[in-house]
This record gives structure tokens, C-alpha cells and sequence, in this order.
């Protein structure tokens, strides 16, 4: 693990490889059964400690295949002949990352719009896409060690982390401010965090910045802000339910939805920042970026991309041309 690369937005990039970008949602969520979701994502949803939710064993896609999605000859044979025999692919993502990533009621199957495009993408490429739950700072870990095959956890695309990994792109997000509704702070950005206690994700883009802003206080002469990190978005979430701290700060589809599942409990505020792409991460030496990408456009030219992200709805941050490498800073 190497020490935090301040990205352009988004989770995670403590150890190279993440950052959840943001958009602001307008689109109302259609996600069948997220009650059982919003267990998870919430102050309320304490079952999401690290333990549970953060283990690495292995669980599929909430899906077994995604309906009108089908093999496509010219992008299955860009798939590596290793990875190919094999007939199956490992997915890792840390689920603690609603609507883009979660564990499903059952407690174990993840499932989000990462889930689902991980899925579809392997459809497209006629291997299985099996889907585990792992902490996220192990990722682009594991993708080096070949633990993994494929790191789809809401990660930014960052010049940074194109030093250790190859990200194919396939959405647009940045962060989002939330707070409690009731007695909740005004924050319109980074600068009005001075003074006040952050709630952020480890390892995240969020927590960089909020630690970054910090110091752009006190060489002002004003009050530090108070960086609280949690192992996971739910402790994040807690902290700010419970009082612990003032402001939460996430990928913007991830903050809607923490806002929208919050029966109330939360607004957002401000103004989102540090729109970048999102990225599927591979190993450097796996060869599997060129049949990603390829599947990638398939699935956008059909419209199964676009549905999926209306699933969850996301689809603010639908992109129409996705790349190998697409990182804007």
C-alpha cells in the first residue's frame, strides 16, 4: 500500500486505486428490495462493520446473467487464452458502497451497479463474472498478486494509479456534502469545513481532501477540521447519525442515496466537486483491458449499460466513450 494520492474526486486513493466519484441524482431510485439495502448504508444499518461486510469471501452478482445481454464474438476473443480457459473471472469490490455496491439481503451476494455491469460485461465476453466482497484498500493489491482479475469498486481513474494498475472508464462521478437535516451545518464546499467534524470512508479521495482543507485552515487562522475515517461508508454514516460528526462526505451517487434512504435524517448540501471518470482496474500484465473495453462499448451501443445504470438510478453518470487509461489528472 503507498501512502494517499490526492484524486480528482471520488473513493479511495490511500492505497493506489480508488476514489468514488460524484454527480448530483435527480432521477429517482428504482432499486427493488433496498429496504434490506439501506440496513447497510445507514447509521441504523449496523451490520455493515468490517467483519461482515468486508470479508473477502466469495459471493456472485446479484444476478446470475442480465436479460438481452449475449456473447459477442469479436470482443470474447480479445479475452486472454489464461483467463479464458478458465471460463470465469474474479471480481472484487467493497460492498459498503450503495447504490454502487453492496451486500444484498441475503448477507452475503453483492450486488449495485458494479455488480451488474460486472455481469454484463462477462456475458459479453462469454466467461462467468464471479463477484467478492473485499476491504478496498486490498484490491489493487490483489490485482497485482493475482488474487484478482478485475477491480470494480467505484474506483477513479487517477494518473497516480495508472502507474500500478490499467482502468478501462465507464462512469462520471465526483463528491457530495450531506448533513443531518435537523440542526445541520451550512457547508457550500471544501472551504466551509473549517471548524467542523467530517465523517469520511478510509482511504478515500474524501479523506484526503477533508485532511488537505485542514491544513488550508489553520495557514488562514482558522479552526482545523476534524477528520473522523471509518473502515467503511456505514461507520461514516453512523458517525454523522449519532452526532459524532457534522458533515458526511462521499461519491455523489453514493451521498444521494445515503440521503434518500435516510427516512429524512439527512439532506445534502453544497455543490458537488471533482467530477472524474470512474475505472474498471486490471493488472498491468493481465492482458484483459482491450476485450473490457470492447464489451464496455457493446454493452453501451445495445443500451443494456444504460438500463443498468437506470436500475440503480444513476444515470446521470452514464458515459458514451469509454477508454483505456482515461485518467483527467
Amino acid at each position: 500500500c503507498v501512502p494517499a494520492i490526492v484524486g480528482p474526486s471520488g473513493r479511495r486513493p490511500a492505497c493506489p486505486g480508488a476514489t468514488r466519484g460524484g454527480i448530483t441524482l435527480s432521477a429517482p431510485f428504482r432499486i427493488a428490495g433496498l429496504a434490506a439495502a439501506a440496513a447497510l448504508a445507514l447509521a441504523a444499518g449496523a451490520c455493515g462493520s468490517s467483519s461482515d461486510n468486508n470479508s473477502s469471501s466469495g459471493s456472485t452478482a446479484g444476478t446470475a446473467t442480465t436479460p438481452g445481454v449475449t456473447k459477442d464474438a469479436a470482443a470474447a476473443a480479445l479475452v486472454p487464452k489464461a483467463i479464458a480457459s478458465k471460463g470465469a473471472v474474479t471480481v472484487a469490490a467493497d460492498a459498503t458502497y450503495p447504490p454502487n455496491e453492496f451486500v444484498g439481503p441475503d448477507g452475503k451476494t453483492v450486488q449495485g451497479m458494479d455488480a451488474d455491469l460486472a455481469t454484463a460485461i462477462g456475458q459479453v465476453l462469454g466467461i462467468k463474472a464471479n463477484v467478492t466482497n473485499a476491504t478496498f484498500d486490498s484490491i489493487i493489491p490483489g490485482l497485482s498478486a493475482g488474487k484478482y482479475d478485475i477491480g470494480m469498486s467505484s474506483f477513479t481513474d487517477t494518473k497516480e494509479r495508472e502507474k500500478t494498475v490499467t482502468f478501462v472508464t465507464y462512469f462520471s462521478a465526483g463528491t457530495s456534502f450531506y448533513t443531518p437535516t435537523s440542526g445541520g451545518v451550512d457547508v457550500t464546499g471544501l472551504a466551509d469545513l473549517c471548524g467542523k467534524t467530517v465523517a469520511v470512508e478510509k482511504g478515500t479521495t474524501q479523506q484526503t481532501d477533508a485532511q488537505a482543507q485542514s491544513g488550508k485552515c489553520t495557514k488562514s487562522g482558522k479552526k482545523a477540521v476534524t477528520v473522523l475515517t471509518f473502515p467503511d461508508q456505514n461507520g461514516a454514516n453512523l458517525a454523522l447519525s449519532s452526532g459524532r460528526a457534522q458533515v458526511g462526505m462521499a461519491d455523489s451517487p453514493v451521498a444521494a442515496y445515503q440521503v434518500k434512504q435516510s427516512n429524512g435524517k439527512f439532506k445534502l448540501v453544497g455543490t458537488p466537486y471533482g467530477t472524474a471518470p470512474y475505472g474498471i482496474a486490471v493488472s498491468k500484465t493481465s492482458g484483459l483491458a482491450p476485450a473490457v473495453l470492447a464489451a464496455m462499448k457493446k454493452l453501451i451501443a445495445d443500451g443494456q449499460y444504460e438500463a443498468i445504470l437506470k436500475k440503480w438510478g444513476v444515470q446521470d453518470g452514464a458515459i458514451t466513450n469509454p477508454k483505456i487509461n482515461g485518467a483527467i489528472s
